[in-house]
This record gives C-alpha cells, structure tokens and sequence, in this order.
C-alpha cells in the first residue's frame, strides 16, 4: 500500500505525535502537510518535514487531494471544532486527548465522525502503556479477584511548569485540567476495571498559584520555561496572565459496573508520577514508579500486617521515548485502523466517557460538590463505534 499522506495540525508539545506518524517512504505514513498558526514554527516543520502544503489555517488543508487523514494537536478547546471540519471534509481523523472540553463537544465529534463514516481514532496513548497494560492484565487474569474499589493519586510534580504558564492554566481552553490531565487517568481506570464512569462528585480549588507573579498579557512564556530549580512551588514567577483553573481535585466516582473510585490531583507536589491501587474481592495491587523499571506489587495470598513486598512483584517492561514507547504505538495502530479497519485498544465511545468524568466532575467542583450523573449516550451512537465504525446490517 501507498503510505497515509496525514496533515499535522498543531506542532507545539505533542509534535512528537507527528514525528512518530513521520516514517520512511514505504513504511506506513508521512507528514505531508503542516498547520501552525506561529509562522516560525511552521516554516521549521515544514522544512523538516519536506511537507508539499504548509498553512496558518487547518482549513486550507481539508480539500486536498494529497491529504488522507489529520493529526489534530491543537489546544484542548479547538479539538471539537476542528475535528468536526474534518470528518465533514471526509479526512480520517487522529484526535489528541481530550476529544472535547466538554460532553457536549464530545458527542458532537461522534455525531460527526457518524454522519461522514469517516475514520476517527482518539489518542488515548496510555492505554499503550505498559504500566496499564500491565495492571489490566493482571486484573484480567483474577490475581485479586473481581476489582471493587479503585484509588488513583496523580502527583503533578511539574503542573506548576506544564499547565500554568500558558493556555492550560485558562478555563476558557481547557475547562478545567480535570480534562486536559484526569481524562488520561480516568480512561485508563475505566478499561483496567471494565466499566465507565455513572456517578461523579468533586471538590478543589486554587491553592498555590492564584496569588503567584504573572506576566503581563501579550508576552511569550519564556523559552526556559520548565526549571526544576523552582522550589519550593510559591518560588515559581511569570506564570499566565490568567489563572482560573484548580491546582487541586478530588474526585468520587461510581461506576456502571458497581466499582468505586476516588482520584487525587495535585499540581505542586516534589514528586511527578501516578499512583493506582485496585483492590478487588481476593487482593489488592498497586504500582511502585509509573516508566520502565518500576514494579507493580500484588499482595492476595492472606491477610497481615503491614508488608510493603507483597505476594507477588511484577517489573513494568517497556522502552524510552514518547511515553515510553506508547507515542509510537498509539500511532501504528490509528495507521493500521485507517488502513484495514477492525479492533483498536482505544475507543472514541470510551475517550466520550473520559470526557463526560471529567466535565461533569468541574462542575461538580464548582456547584458545591453535588452529586452528578453523566448524561448517558445515544445507544445508536454507541453501537456504531462498538461495531468498529460500521453501520450494523
């Protein structure tokens, strides 16, 4: 077959999506196209990527004839839109987590991708992994029984650096970083433990950097941005111009499957890492370190005191790279389904569910932390992308 001739749309912090999609001629894909709306970096990827067409406006892109598919990575906020454009073009679409800001949006890009056939493939790249693969695979195989319980603690140990010097730290962008960073671990959980989110409540806040120095709008964030030497974190400076989304969460969650859950964010804690444990009705396991090297430890043969080995330990495997590996991965597989159809380890359904946590629990959080439903999804809907985006006979 002819390589995938894919259109990247967005070159900032993801770009190594569109490196890992850029292969050798007859290896799969190439990058073709480019859209940024810096015309520095546009010129520069256009340059390194050989690309035949290179624009400002993704528009531009969607009716050319040498374009199959786009890599969307662009802020959060314009995911929805620009998606849409393009399965309405009839381009297959790789859409960079969050599909959308809000369960709206979310479904709005199903609808879409529906309405067009066009492909769409959400790039959920955790569930490529191999600390979650690991742990689902365990849980599969009934090492602690059936999962009842989930606790996940997500120490965003550079969320200081990463989300509130630039857009990430506006709702306007991203809604709330419940979005942007929980819906990773959020739709990971789900597939662990085999259900979605039903029920969500939440509460948080500002804590830290609301009252830290700011720049003044209309200058850059500057180009030595991320520096682990700011420490403590009210020692960080020149954060965003606007600063209007928490830098603490605390979720409670009901699954469709009966499974409870709790999830923690914090975006000033020394450490940067994820920590789940799962405890089903014959044992618990629970991760040491979230890359290569680190070790998922099982504890189910008896109950005791205080053991921190466990009855089992299970080193996490995998090479480095864009999330260790799970960059390069994400990419072969949304190639091939473009390509040949049939099973992906992602889901859009599911990155709806992520969504549909996320969104409900931000405004959970900020209502007074009540209980939320998350609005259910048309069933039709959801059987055409359960049949592999195939309308059923």
């Amino acid at each position: 077959m002819d390589d995938l001739r894919i259109a990247a749309i967005g070159l900032g912090q993801r770009r190594s999506l569109a490196a890992a999609a850029h292969r050798e001629p007859g290896q799969g894909s190439r990058i073709t196209a480019v859209c940024d709306l810096d015309e520095t970096t546009l010129r520069a990827e256009a340059d390194f990527f050989g690309a035949t067409a290179a624009e400002t406006d993704y528009r531009r892109l969607l009716d050319r004839d040498d374009v199959d598919a786009v890599l969307v990575a662009t802020p959060d906020h314009t995911h929805a839109r620009v998606a849409i454009d393009a399965l309405s073009a009839g381009k297959a679409v790789y859409l960079e987590k969050p599909m959308a800001t809000t369960v709206a949006d979310a479904d709005a890009v199903l609808h879409a991708a529906r309405a067009s056939g066009a492909r769409l493939y959400v790039g959920h790249n955790m569930r490529h992994m191999e600390v979650v693969r690991l742990m689902r695979q365990l849980v599969q195989e009934g090492r602690i029984g059936t999962p009842k319980t989930v606790w996940i603690r997500h120490f965003v140990g550079h969320g200081g650096d990463f989300f509130f010097k630039d857009w990430h730290a506006e709702r306007a962008k991203v809604n709330s970083l419940l979005l942007q960073k929980a819906c990773h671990d959020l739709d990971a959980m789900h597939w662990i433990v085999g259900g979605s989110t039903a029920e969500v409540q939440a509460m948080g806040g500002l804590t830290v950097y609301g009252d830290l120095p700011r720049r003044a709008a209309g200058v850059p964030k500057a180009e030595n941005w991320l520096d682990t030497a700011n420490w403590p974190p009210t020692s960080q400076r020149e954060l965003n111009p606007v600063i209007d989304v928490e830098d603490l969460a605390l979720l409670n969650l009901r699954l469709d499957n009966g499974v409870l859950a709790a999830y923690q964010q914090c975006h000033y804690t020394p450490d940067y890492w994820r920590s789940f444990t799962i405890i089903g009705d014959a044992g618990r396991l629970e991760n040491h370190g979230d890359a290569p090297g680190g070790t998922i430890r099982v504890w189910n043969t008896g109950r005791r005191d205080y053991d921190p080995d466990g009855d089992g330990e299970f080193r996490i495997p995998g090479p480095e790279g864009g999330h260790h590996g799970a960059d390069a991965r994400v990419i072969e597989e949304f190639v091939r389904f473009v390509r040949e159809g049939g099973h992906t380890d992602t889901s859009p359904v599911a990155a709806r569910m992520a969504v549909a946590a996320g969104d409900l629990a931000t405004r959970s959080l900020r209502g007074g932390g009540a209980v939320l439903r998350v609005p259910e999804l048309d069933r039709s809907l959801r059987n055409y992308f359960d049949n592999g985006q195939v309308e059923a006979a």
